[in-house]
């Protein structure tokens, strides 16, 4: 009996970890990766905008970036991060990491490097799916058929750019965080950042510094706890002009450079529209407990929900899908998926959940989720320690964003954990 065909998109984190599922699963795996490393968007580069192909650059990383969860948290369940002595570790550190799980399981040969997924289409004929790749160094199109898809791209190389009143007049520089590799550039100008999530927050800290005056542009409800007399904290921008710019408040600053860390678009640009997948400000759809396409069952969109264990999270969604695609379990019927997705977005709908909080898995809902794929797929679940731990964290952060990359925890058992400092 032939072996199962599995295409994999990406040979970042999700990447490869679903490559060595599904050859743990008997699977045929091909994995088509555009750049030519493994490590998706922990892998850092100086360069930005366009690469040597003309495709976009891919990574995110700046310049001293370190995790803002604790690699406690971040490793894989039977593959931790590594044994350092802090808990909140370098982006070297993680890529160190993907490189020794690709090195352990031996995954480098199922990765075809520098090949572009062009298009994915669904043959319902064959009941297969056609990928058009193109081979980047020998700029030649090829067409792979395959049984199963599962889609690991990423979620952080679209920019989303808000369109602010007067943005096309600014004489400044208006720039993504997409872009950002380090402070150097604003040295001794007005910078106002937009965004006060992760990466606004760590452009503020790393930038007030060395610039004439910062701003951080924000909507969150309260001030955030950032003890730089530099960092002088602002609502959300009104209006722009050709050198400043004028807050909902009605305080102007004079500005020089504009960083929008507004963060980014779930893209599938190479899903042609017989895939059934469709995405509206971030909410993917239709999908079964965020990953499963249920239009087409031999498809899986991974890694989509967030205010997660992200790491962890992505290692039980591929052992679910898996589960299913290898035959060691059934899926539900398409209208028992549909009705569950339903009741899903219903009680996001009673909580007051944004639709681009469609896979927001924040609270209660974390451990839920974890819980409920574990079961379903009858796979070994996650750790209670592991939430835990991640909802201490995001409080600490907020408590002391300067600070909190300082604490160092160690896991216990499957429930608790003890902060050493």
């Amino acid at each position: 009996m032939a072996k199962s065909t599995y295409c994999i998109i990406g040979a970042g984190l999700a990447g490869i970890n679903a490559t060595r599922h599904a050859l743990e699963a008997g699977g045929d795996v091909t994995v088509f990766e555009q750049t030519s490393k493994v490590g998706g968007t922990w892998v850092y580069t100086d360069e930005i905008g366009k690469d040597k192909h003309g495709l976009d650059i891919h990574t995110s990383m700046y310049q001293g970036l370190k995790t803002n969860i604790p690699k406690e948290i971040m490793g894989f369940p039977d593959f931790p991060i590594g044994q350092q002595e802090e808990s909140y570790v370098t982006s070297q550190d993680v890529l160190k990491f993907i490189e020794n799980y690709v090195e352990k399981f031996e995954l480098c040969k199922y990765i075809k490097f520098e090949h572009h997924v062009i298009r994915v289409t669904r043959k319902l004929d064959f009941e297969k799916w056609e990928v058009l790749v193109k081979d980047l160094q020998a700029n030649r199109y090829d067409s792979y058929m395959f049984d199963y898809i599962l889609v690991c791209n990423g979620h952080f190389f679209s920019p989303f750019t808000p369109k602010i009143p007067g943005h096309e007049t600014f004489k400044g520089r208006q720039m993504h965080s997409h872009d950002y590799r380090s402070p150097a550039p604003f040295a001794g100008k007005n910078v106002v950042v937009v965004g006060g999530s992760h990466s606004g927050i760590d452009v503020a800290i790393a930038s007030a510094p060395i610039t004439k005056q910062l701003a951080l542009s924000h909507r969150c409800p309260e001030r955030l706890n950032i003890f730089y007399d530099k960092v002088v904290q602002k609502p959300e921008i009104a209006r722009i002009y050709d050198n400043e710019v004028e807050f909902v408040d009605g305080t102007r600053q004079t500005c020089d450079v504009l960083v929008y860390c507004t963060g980014y678009r779930t893209s599938f640009p190479f899903l042609s529209v017989d895939c059934g997948i469709t995405v509206e400000e971030n909410h993917v759809q239709p999908l079964y407990k965020h990953c499963i396409n249920i239009r087409h069952s031999s498809m899986a969109v991974i890694g989509l929900p967030f205010s997660v264990c992200f790491t962890l999270m992505v290692d039980l969604q591929i052992r679910f899908c898996i589960k299913f695609f290898s035959g060691g379990k059934r899926l539900p019927s398409e209208q028992e998926m549909v009705a569950d997705t339903k009741a899903d977005e219903e009680e996001r709908a009673k909580r007051g959940f944004l639709k681009r909080q469609a896979h927001m898995l924040s609270g209660d809902l974390q451990q839920r989720y974890y819980d409920d794929l574990a079961r379903i797929a009858d796979i070994e679940p996650l750790k209670p320690v592991l939430t835990k731990l991640y909802t201490v964290c995001v409080r600490e952060k907020k408590q002391d964003i300067l600070n909190y990359r300082n604490n160092v925890y160690r896991i216990i058992d499957d429930e608790n954990f003890i902060k050493v400092n």
